[in-house]
């Protein structure tokens, strides 16, 4: 993997994902990292075609809901684009002081611009290692954006295999102090 700042998680459902993202979060928290961003709670409504819920800022706890109770007229998708862009308002001026941005996914806001296009463009901006997912559907989008990324396993070992390479290429490079705490 050589150190790539940053990495998407592909190859499992997106609860499984948010949930390996959650895990990671809270173990890297407890070691002490700096981890800005936000990862998506189940709605845990039933009849949705829509999986669209709630992102979760990593730092507050607030919550942000992004599905709408009733879709647009055009497709049967609940998701509240707007939830999305206050979620990634209320990360942004965390992005700099942070060591690491874990972002819930890149999807199809994020393909055209909006939702947390702002945070992925301020953390690959600032230079921070990013962690999010990406859906096979916007694979192309995620790669015309970040084509140096890597495509990590959704399993543990994946994901601290990432951390690692990426904390060992901060320590070197940079003198990052984070590093050591992982």
């Amino acid at each position: 993997m050589t150190g790539k700042l940053i990495a998407a998680i592909v190859g499992a459902e997106s609860t499984v994902i948010q949930k390996l993202l959650a895990e990671a979060v809270s173990d890297w928290q407890r070691a002490g990292v700096q981890i800005c961003g936000v990862v998506e709670e189940a709605h845990g409504l039933t009849g949705r075609s829509c999986s669209s819920g709630f992102l979760r800022n990593l730092q507050t706890g607030n919550v942000f809901a992004m599905y709408l109770d009733e879709p647009p007229a055009h497709t049967s998708c609940h998701l509240d684009e707007m939830g999305v862009v206050d979620a990634c308002a209320s990360i942004i001026d965390d992005v700099a002081a942070s060591d690491l941005v874990v972002l819930s996914k890149f999807g199809k806001v994020e393909a055209v611009g909006s939702g947390l296009f702002e945070a992925f463009e301020a953390a690959i901006r600032s230079g921070k290692p990013l962690l999010t997912s990406v859906a096979p559907k916007h694979h192309y989008a995620w790669q015309r954006f970040a084509p140096d990324a890597a495509f990590i396993k959704p399993d543990r070992a994946s994901i601290e295999a990432w951390r690692r390479d990426v904390a060992n290429a901060s320590y070197r490079g940079h003198g990052a102090s984070w590093a050591l705490s992982l």
